[in-house]
C-alpha cells in the first residue's frame, strides 16, 4: 500500500513525483489534469496529446495491444537539439570546424527510423554509420546529401570495401574506417582497381576507459580498433603507397551509455593528441569522430549512475568543442570537423511500448478466522500468538518466530502430520504477520537486513500483455532500467504495489526493477484493477536497441507498430501502421510451413471423422479455428 496522509488529497503532481516523469521525460512527457500521460513534442509546449486518446484511436483502427508507439516529432526534435547545441558551442568558443551528426544504424535498424532520420536530418547534413554490409546497403539507398558523412565501421571484406568505394564514386562523403591492420591493404588494392582515391579513417584503441554497461568498448583490451603501434604502421604503409592524403578521419568509441562527463572529456583529450600526431606525420585529416556515448537519463536522477548521466546536452557539446579547440590551438592545427555517433540519445525517446494488464495475483491473505478449529496444531496456535503480540519493540523477534513456525509447519505437512487446510491456515497467518511487519518498517530507525525483501515479497503480480524478451530485452539481459508507469488514472492514489510479468512461460519474463528518485525500487506503485475496464501501462525510452535485439521467446513476435505526428495546432495524425507478426509469420521464422501444418491437421481431423470421434461439421469448425489461429496476433486478444 502507498503510505500517505489520508487528509491530503492525491493530485497529478504527486503522481509526477512518484513516477519521476518530469525528470526522465525531459519535457516530452507529462500528466494532464485528467490524470493521463500526455506527449508534448514541440519546443513551444503548446500542443499535447494524451496516450489514452491515442490508444482509443489505435483500437478504433482495429489494432490490439501491445503496440509500439513512435512519435515522429520527438525524433525530429532530438536531431534538432543535438545540432543546435553543438552549433551554439561552436559559436560561443569561436570554433572554426563544423559539427557533423551521424546516426549509427545498429541502434535501431528499422527502415522507418532510418528513413525519418535521413529525411529530416538532410537540413543539418546528418549522416549515417554502417557496421555491416547490410547496413551499408541500407544507408546508400537513403543517403543523397553529398555533405552528409557516411561512416563505414565494422570488419570489411572485399564486397564491403567495394560498396564503400562505389558510394564515394556516387558523390557520397564515405569514409572507410580501418578496424584491423589487414583492412588497409585491401582498401588500397580495391581502390586502385576501381579507380578512386578513398577517404580513409582509423579507429584507435584508447587507454581511457569509462564506467557503465559498455566499459569494454574502451581500453587496451578493446576488441575493436588499432593500437598506437599499428596506427604508425598504417601511416608508413600509406606513405609507401603515396596515399597519406587519403587519411582524413580519426575515430574512437568509448561506450554506448557514458554516465560521467569526465570520462568523455578524458577520452577527447587523448584522441586529440593522436589526431595532432597524425597531422604531424603529414596526414591532412580534417575529421575527428568521437563515436557514441551520449547517455540517456533513464532514471531521471541526473547523476553518475549506470542508467543516468551527470551532464546536460549543452555541457556535453561544450566540453567536446572546448577540449578539441584547446589542444589544436596549442599545436597550431586547424580545428577538425567533429562527428558524433549519438544513436541512443537520438532515438530512445521516440518510442513507447503500450500494453494492457490482463490479470493479477496477490499475496494479500484471506482473513484469519475468528476462532480456530478445536484440533488446530499447537504450532499454528503459536504463530497466531506471534501475530497478536507483534509490536514495534518486538518486531525482529516476531519475524524470527514466524519464519521458524512456518518452516516447521511446512515440514510437518511434508510428513503428513497436518492437513491441507491446516497448512493453508498457517500460511494465511504468516502473511498477515509479514504485512504487519511491513507496516511497521517505516517507523524503524535501523531496518534489519532480513526485512529488505519484504516489500517485494508482498507485491502483487500484474500480468502485462507483452514479452520482455521481444520488446524490452535489455531489461532482462543487462538489467537496464526503463521508466514504467500507468498511463491513466494518475489523479488517483495508487493503492497497490506490483511487479510486472509478461505472458511468456519464463520466470525471467518480468520487470521487477523500477526507477526511484533516490535509487531503485523492486516494486511499482499501481492502481487496483476495475472490473470491465482496461488498465494500460507504458514502458518509455525504448527506441534504442530494443527492437533490434528482441527475440522470439515463446514465439511471441513483433508487436503492432503505430507512428504518429503531432501538429502544432494540438491535433495529430496516424502516419504509418504496421501490423505485428501473425502466428504463421513467427512459425515461418523458425522453419515451419503453415500450409503443411494445415494439411497435417486436416488429415488428423479426417481420421477422427472416420473413427467417429467428431462429425464432418465439427471437422469444419476445428479447421476454421486452427486456420484462424495461424492468422491471429501472437499476443493475447480480448
Amino acid at each position: 500500500m502507498i503510505q500517505k496522509d489520508s487528509l491530503e488529497r492525491w493530485t497529478i503532481d504527486h503522481s509526477a513525483d512518484l513516477y519521476g516523469i518530469r525528470n526522465w521525460g525531459t519535457g516530452y512527457f507529462d500528466i494532464n489534469p485528467k490524470g493521463d500521460v500526455i506527449i508534448t513534442p514541440h519546443k513551444d509546449q503548446k500542443s499535447s496529446i494524451s496516450l489514452p486518446d491515442i490508444i482509443a484511436g489505435i483500437k478504433d483502427r482495429g489494432l490490439e495491444m501491445p503496440v509500439l508507439l513512435r512519435i515522429s516529432n520527438i525524433l525530429d526534435r532530438q536531431i534538432c537539439l543535438l545540432h543546435d547545441c553543438f552549433d551554439q558551442a561552436i559559436k560561443n568558443f569561436g570554433y572554426t570546424g563544423k559539427f557533423k551528426g551521424v546516426y549509427p544504424i545498429k541502434v535501431n535498424q528499422q527502415q522507418q527510423v532510418v528513413e525519418e532520420i535521413t529525411k529530416f536530418g538532410d537540413q543539418f547534413d546528418h549522416g549515417l554509420e554502417a557496421g555491416s554490409k547490410a547496413e551499408l546497403l541500407a544507408a546508400i539507398s537513403f543517403m543523397t546529401n553529398p555533405n552528409a558523412c557516411l561512416i563505414c565501421n565494422g570488419y570489411k571484406d572485399e564486397e564491403y570495401v567495394d560498396l564503400g568505394l562505389s558510394a564515394l564514386k556516387l558523390g557520397l562523403k564515405c569514409f572507410l574506417v580501418i578496424e584491423m591492420p589487414s583492412e588497409l591493404e585491401l582498401i588500397l588494392e580495391r581502390a586502385k582497381i576501381i579507380g578512386v582515391r578513398p577517404r580513409i579513417g582509423i579507429r584507435i584503441k584508447l587507454a581511457t576507459r569509462a564506467g557503465g554497461h559498455w566499459t569494454e568498448s574502451g581500453g587496451d583490451n578493446s576488441i575493436f580498433g588499432l593500437n598506437i603501434s599499428q596506427v604508425t604502421e598504417a601511416v608508413d604503409q600509406l606513405k609507401k603507397h603515396g596515399m597519406l592524403d587519403c587519411l582524413q578521419l580519426l575515430h574512437y568509441h568509448l561506450g554506448s551509455q557514458i554516465p560521467n562527463i569526465r570520462d568523455i572529456r578524458n577520452a577527447v583529450v587523448e584522441a586529440c593528441q593522436v589526431y595532432a600526431g597524425l597531422v604531424g606525420e603529414g596526414a591532412p585529416m580534417g575529421y575527428l569522430n568521437t563515436g557514441g556515448g551520449l547517455a540517456v537519463d533513464y532514471d531521471g536522477s541526473h547523476a553518475n549512475f549506470i542508467n543516468s548521466r551527470n551532464y546536460t546536452l549543452d555541457e556535453y557539446c561544450a566540453d567536446i568543442i572546448e577540449t578539441v579547440m584547446e589542444t589544436m590551438d596549442s599545436k597550431e592545427i586547424p580545428h577538425p570537423n567533429i562527428i558524433t555517433e549519438s544513436g541512443r540519445a537520438t532515438v530512445a525517446y521516440y518510442s513507447v511500448l503500450l500494453f494492457n494488464i490482463l490479470d493479477f495475483s496477490t499475496k494479500t491473505p484471506m482473513p484469519i478466522p475468528a476462532e480456530l478449529p478445536a484440533d488446530t496444531s499447537e504450532k499454528i496456535i503459536n504463530m497466531l500468538e506471534v501475530h497478536d503480540s507483534l509490536s514495534l519493540k518486538n518486531i525482529q523477534e516476531c519475524y524470527n518466530d514466524a519464519t521458524f513456525y512456518r518452516d516447521d509447519i511446512r515440514e510437518m505437512f511434508k510428513h503428513g502430520e497436518i492437513s491441507l487446510r491446516e497448512r493453508a491456515l498457517a500460511e494465511t497467518i504468516f502473511w498477515h504477520i509479514i504485512q504487519k511487519i511491513n507496516e511497521e518498517i517505516p517507523k524503524l530507525k535501523h531496518v534489519p537486513k532480513e526485512f529488505n525483501g519484504i516489500e517485494s515479497a508482498l507485491a502483487d503480480i500484474y500480468y502485462g500483455n507483452f514479452s520482455v524478451f521481444q520488446s524490452v530485452p535489455d531489461s532482462w539481459a543487462i538489467d537496464q532500467i526503463f521508466p514504467v508507469m500507468p498511463i491513466h488514472r494518475l489523479h488517483e492514489a495508487p493503492d497497490r504495489r506490483a511487479i510486472i510479468a509478461d505472458i511468456t512461460c519464463d520466470c525471467d519474463g518480468k520487470i521487477d526493477k523500477f526507477i526511484d528518485p533516490h535509487s531503485m525500487r523492486s516494486t511499482l506503485p499501481v492502481h487496483h484493477l476495475k472490473d470491465g475496464e482496461e488498465y494500460y501501462m507504458g514502458v518509455f525510452l525504448v527506441g534504442a536497441y530494443q527492437e533490434t535485439l528482441g527475440d522470439l521467446h515463446n514465439l511471441l513476435g513483433d508487436t503492432n507498430v503505430v507512428t504518429i505526428r503531432i501538429n502544432e495546432e494540438g491535433d495529430y495524425e496516424f502516419t504509418r501502421e504496421l501490423e505485428g507478426d501473425s502466428v504463421a509469420d513467427v512459425l515461418t521464422y523458425v522453419e515451419y510451413n503453415p500450409k503443411s501444418m494445415i494439411q497435417r491437421v486436416r488429415a488428423t481431423a479426417e481420421r477422427a471423422v472416420r473413427q467417429g470421434l467428431i462429425t464432418a461439421q465439427e471437422r469444419t469448425t476445428v479447421m476454421k479455428a486452427y486456420e484462424a489461429g495461424l492468422r491471429g496476433y501472437t499476443y493475447f486478444e480480448r
